[in-house]
């Protein structure tokens, strides 16, 4: 049967928006190592789940030339189509159009579809590849950025919103991504920064390449902006859907449970020993994490920033859960600026979209030193006790050594409704470790002992067996139990069972005030 020329032009049409800048400019982008829009789009979603919207939008602009050249879809592509089957909406910036810079109608297709995700209750997917603001338009591609940004802002806490940066991500276009909840990066071919190497050099007469000033390396290490790190695109997207398999697709659902095949009440011997005798020496929590989740698989979150603390999803008898826990293996595990920040955050995403948070905890305390109190670790401390405190998801803590001072208190202690505390036979839960303690206590008797070493030794052993165990916190209630690590598993898929109605309530207020 021939087509009628009103089937046949909107097929060309449709061809036509699909070509993107043409030819040549997709050859350019795969030699960058870079996939199109569509490819990226093609792979993020299920197969042939995708349903695009607004493919014949065009720009309005009419000076320096704009009225020549107006492409089908204004460099970006937009719609929705499904991840496992669960509806999520996207947009993909095209670097082949324009250098996917944004106008006014580029900004309104993506605020078209954070308004349709809105609505519909579903996660929002953005695919950053742009060089910015399109200067031709002006103040209006500006107005277009302040559009996305307030709905970035008013969909945060309702509805997952990631953001992958592909391409270049510079000036204004970094902060919708900074909003979102958050950031893939891919090594080499992604960057993200205010101002580029160009205005640094002019402005402070530094010379800096664009991997040093905001590379996918230095974001994911040094920053903190990035959350998630690529070795190239394939693998970008990859981390997307694994990502997504662990969140509901908004604030008023529970994540999404898969069927278990690992034994919940699998009990593992080699917890037992993990934990050295020497309470100076160091061990992998990541172990004791992988041991105790579903079959080890643990999406690690910001791995490669204040490595001091590790966050990052599992499930547990096929739940998704938060995991918040201490590394004793990077500066014994003790809290500083960017790993309470680190904490922070992760907590407050897990809270507002209903994810139980489970915390293994080995804290000596906050860090000293000059660095951190200048560094505001009172203020950035206060945002992870904060976090802890404000959270009325399922929050579960296992002690499993040292748990001293402050930081015992801020991590999901049950003085600020931690539900379910339990602890490890190893656990020192105490104001200080042994040695300090003893010197602030036995100072003047330290001082006029002919043998002070020995001395020393004798109360620091004294001092550890009366405190340096759970049992005291045990016995005022501020621990649920004591377990043996190689039970840990199974007291936390029960954990969780028994907390599964848990309701929980903040005071009625129109926003706490969080010690940013």
């Amino acid at each position: 049967m021939s087509l009628t020329p009103s089937i046949k032009r909107l097929r060309e049409l449709k061809a036509l928006s699909r070509q993107g800048g043409g030819p040549e400019r997709v050859e350019r982008q795969h030699k960058a190592g870079k996939l199109t829009a569509y490819e990226r789009l093609e792979l993020l979603l299920d197969e042939g789940s995708f349903r695009e919207i607004d493919c014949f939008v065009t720009h309005r602009a009419t000076g320096f030339g704009m009225e020549k050249y107006k492409p089908l879809g204004d460099g970006v592509v937009t719609g929705y189509g499904t991840i496992d089957g669960r509806l999520t909406f996207v947009f993909a910036q095209d670097f082949t159009v324009m250098g996917g810079s944004l106008g006014r109608a580029h900004a309104d297709k993506i605020c078209k579809v954070l308004d349709l995700a809105m609505k519909n209750g579903a996660p929002v997917i953005g695919l950053n590849d742009s060089g910015g603001a399109r200067i031709q338009e002006g103040v209006v591609a500006l107005g277009g950025y302040g559009d996305i940004f307030l709905r970035n802002v008013m969909a945060s806490g309702v509805i997952p919103q990631i953001s992958c940066i592909m391409g270049p991500c510079a000036g204004g276009a970094v902060y919708s991504p900074a909003v979102m909840d958050f950031i893939v990066m891919v090594k080499s071919t992604s960057y993200m920064f205010v101002t580029g190497p160009d205005v640094v050099k002019a402005v402070t007469g530094q010379e800096v390449s664009f991997e040093e000033l905001g590379g996918a390396w230095m974001h994911n290490t040094e920053s903190g902006v990035a959350h998630f790190i690529a070795e190239n695109e394939e693998d970008a997207i990859y981390t997307l859907r694994r990502l997504m398999s662990f969140l509901p697709q908004n604030n008023m659902e529970d994540p999404p449970v898969i069927p278990c095949r690992d034994d919940p009440l699998r009990t593992d011997d080699n917890l037992n020993t993990i934990v050295p005798d020497d309470p100076t020496q160091p061990y992998d929590m990541k172990q004791v994490v992988r041991t105790v989740v579903d079959n080890g698989d643990f999406l690690e979150v910001m791995e490669h920033f204040a490595t001091n603390l590790i966050v990052g999803f599992a499930r547990l008898n096929g739940r998704p859960v938060g995991i918040v826990a201490s590394q004793p293996s990077v500066l014994a595990g003790a809290l500083d600026n960017n790993a309470s920040i680190k904490g922070a955050r992760f907590i407050r995403f897990c809270d507002a979209f209903n994810i139980p948070i489970i915390t293994f905890e080995d804290v000596p305390g906050f860090l000293p030193g000059l660095d951190q109190e200048r560094g505001g670790i009172i203020r950035n401390g206060a945002k992870l006790l904060y976090a802890y405190c404000e959270a009325t998801v399922p929050k579960i803590t296992v002690i499993t050594r040292k748990a001293y001072g402050g930081a015992y208190i801020v991590i999901s202690s049950k003085h600020i409704r931690g539900d379910v505390n339990l602890a490890w036979p190893s656990a020192e839960i105490a104001v200080m470790g042994a040695e300090g303690a003893i010197n602030i206590l036995y100072r003047q008797e330290l001082a006029a002992a002919e043998d002070a070493a020995q001395l020393r030794a004798q109360l620091i052993e004294e001092y550890r067996a009366t405190f340096a165990n759970p049992y005291v916190a045990a016995s005022w209630g501020y621990l649920d139990d004591v377990i043996e690590p190689s039970h840990t598993r199974p007291r936390l898929i029960n954990a969780l069972e028994m907390l599964q109605n848990k309701r929980d309530h903040n005071p009625p207020k129109k926003h706490g005030n969080i010690p940013l």
